[in-house]
């Protein structure tokens, strides 16, 4: 290698790094060091009343997780997690693919149609949450005069329901997630769905295939991988999901989840340090997820080149 060449590609390096720098300089203050600093923070006995002795130095120990863990609430707040995530994820994926299904095709209004239902999505969470609230109030609620008798969606822990007990304010706001987000599943799958070559369907209806068998046989594994990356990005945004279950229900009535029971670590006990743990509870399970997700969908793409 000649030294032009050589001095060349120094310049080309040096210039590359010049372009990524800013980039990496926000990324190190915006996310690295505030995670740092939150793990550092979950390992230390750290309160707002002791904050300027927290340091690089403490006294670092595993008290907050003990803590965390042991306190009542914690797993049934998990499970709730659980519950509100995978099933919030599937039907939110359902309806985006049912949508993307029927809107698929030509006809009058199709883009308006398609318009409105982004509406869901791209609405301020605290205008639809005061929606659901006001439609679903059991004194003047629309939806409850529509019922014999009403209920009390965001505030009542357990109803009867075909002679079974079931988790009333639980499953409102699972629906209310799968309402509000089935629309990015849509734009998703609705991309896919136009990029599928034409001639496939017009195969398998040559052949006398059943619209169920097309969609079976042709159309779904066209999707899977489609569905498989919705799965996993909403399975992500969903279980550190806040804002939508605390304004709906502020975590009572059987909806706690984890990320209610960080900020209530925080705000109302004052707890840095176990609100912190919490969190690492939080990204351990993300973490799991995303490792078995990649461990069976990742390589996909590379195996079949």
């Amino acid at each position: 290698m000649s030294a032009a060449t050589r001095t060349l590609r120094e310049q080309e390096g040096r210039a590359g790094l010049a372009l990524i720098s800013p980039t990496l300089v926000i990324t190190l203050v915006v996310v690295v060091a505030p995670l740092l600093w939150a793990v550092m923070l979950a390992f230390q006995d750290a309160r707002l009343i002791n904050i300027r002795q927290v340091g690089i130095f403490g006294h670092y120990t595993l008290d907050n997780f003990a803590y965390v863990l042991s306190e009542p609430g914690f797993w049934s707040a998990l499970l709730n997690t659980l519950v509100y995530t995978v099933a919030g994820t599937a039907l939110s994926i359902a309806l985006g693919l049912v949508a993307a299904l029927a809107l698929r095709d030509r006809f009058r209004g199709r883009i308006l149609v398609r318009a409105s239902i982004l509406i869901p999505y791209v609405a301020p969470v605290v205008a639809v949450t005061f929606l659901w609230e006001t439609m679903l109030n059991p004194q003047y609620g629309i939806v409850n005069t529509w019922l014999r008798e009403p209920i009390a969606f965001l505030t009542q822990a357990q109803g009867e329901f075909l002679g079974l007990r079931v988790p009333v304010a639980l499953l409102t706001v699972i629906a209310f997630e799968a309402w509000r987000y089935f629309p990015f599943a849509f734009l998703f799958i609705l991309a896919r769905l136009q990029a599928m070559p034409a001639d496939l369907e017009e195969a398998a209806v040559v052949d006398g295939a059943t619209p169920t068998q097309r969609f079976r046989h042709v159309i779904l594994p066209q999707l899977w991988r489609v569905i498989a990356l919705l799965a996993v990005l909403r399975f992500v945004f969903t279980f550190t999901k806040f804002d939508d279950v605390y304004l709906l229900t502020g975590g009572g009535a059987g909806t706690e989840v984890v990320s209610i029971r960080v900020y209530t670590f925080l705000t109302a006990r004052d707890d840095l340090g176990a609100s912190a743990a919490q969190a690492l509870v939080l990204a351990l399970v993300l973490v799991v997820f995303l490792a078995v997700y990649l461990r069976f969908f990742g390589g996909g793409e590379r195996d079949q080149g």
